[in-house]
């Protein structure tokens, strides 16, 4: 008998080994390495490794606006899943993402539900949830295909974070501009934040580590916050290049501090896409200095009491 094959156990070391194997089949035809097509990994993965439960269809359908995506098993066949997105949403990096989402159920999470899982818009936004475990560890799956760290590093090391870079990440990965923004602020140690708005009020928030850890965010999801007069998002100004933005004065993101706001403008101006640069340093005794080793307890208390943002 031949020696079994040991797969991965984590979404990010199965985003690794298949990123190692795209590369080597990608090496050998000459082809580039992204966007990552995640269609054809699906399927001819999937047929190579799982022959007894193979992904055989993967479809666009139009939904709910409520749904991403599905991954559902072939109810006349047993053993063979399909992956569905919601084709009603025009963004293609959106589907993109939502495509390497669902992959990474297959991937990890089939078998503990047989019947099938289906994905929100906010299931997308899970990166850390205690609560809900599973949609975080896809999304870490699908982040870590479809912008692979090493790669990432090069594409911004050097580099201020900037709406500029957020686009071209977006168009290189074939990700929306809110996943590379996600992404970066996942590994960035600048204080930074990304504010979503609608109709002129935060429909949610995401804080980098070290500014969350500097006592700098919102809880959207749990309070109902207007989003400040006084910034791009609301202004609209089309003197304005919102794409490289404006310093704002104390006052207007922070009480205590002046930040940076670059804005992307969606659906027809009803969401608003900020992204926000803090000072380096906050303007008081951070929690780095006053806490020392308990560091990782205080971030951990966030995330549990629910302020971390999502």
């Amino acid at each position: 008998m031949g020696k079994e094959i040991k797969l991965p156990a984590t979404p990010q070391r199965w985003a690794i080994h298949l990123s190692n194997v795209l590369k080597a089949f990608q090496a050998v035809h000459g082809l580039d390495h992204f966007p990552v097509d995640v269609a054809s990994i699906a399927r001819e993965y999937s047929k190579q490794v799982f022959p007894d439960e193979p992904i055989t269809l993967v479809q666009g359908e139009a939904m709910s606006k409520n749904f991403e995506g599905m991954l559902l098993p072939n109810p006349k066949k047993k053993g063979e899943w399909g992956i569905f997105y919601n084709n009603a949403i025009s963004s293609k990096g959106r589907q993109n993402y939502t495509l390497g989402h669902e992959l990474g159920h297959y991937l990890l999470h089939r078998h503990q539900a047989p019947e099938g899982i289906q994905c929100s818009g906010r299931d997308m936004l899970d990166w850390k949830s205690e609560y809900a475990q599973k949609e975080a560890q896809a999304n870490t799956f699908s982040s870590f295909l479809l912008m692979p760290l090493d790669d990432f590093r090069t594409q911004v090391n050097g580099h201020k974070g900037s709406m500029e870079m957020m686009q071209h990440l977006s168009d290189r990965y074939g990700v929306s501009v809110t996943a590379a923004i996600l992404k970066w602020l996942d590994m960035t140690d600048q204080r930074a934040m990304i504010v979503v708005g609608k109709e002129g009020f935060i429909d949610w928030a995401w804080s980098s580590e070290r500014l969350l850890k500097s006592g700098v965010f919102y809880r959207a999801r749990q309070e109902t916050i207007k989003m400040p007069t006084q910034s791009l998002a609301v202004r609209q100004d089309m003197m304005i290049d919102n794409l490289k933005g404006v310093l704002h004065p104390k006052g207007v993101w922070n009480a205590n501090e002046e930040v940076q706001e670059m804005t992307i403008f969606a659906d027809q101006h009803e969401m608003t896409i900020s992204l926000l640069l803090y000072p380096k340093d906050p303007p008081f005794k951070s929690y780095e200095e006053d806490e020392g080793d308990s560091l990782e307890d205080t971030y951990q208390r966030f995330i549990k009491t629910g302020q971390k943002p999502y």
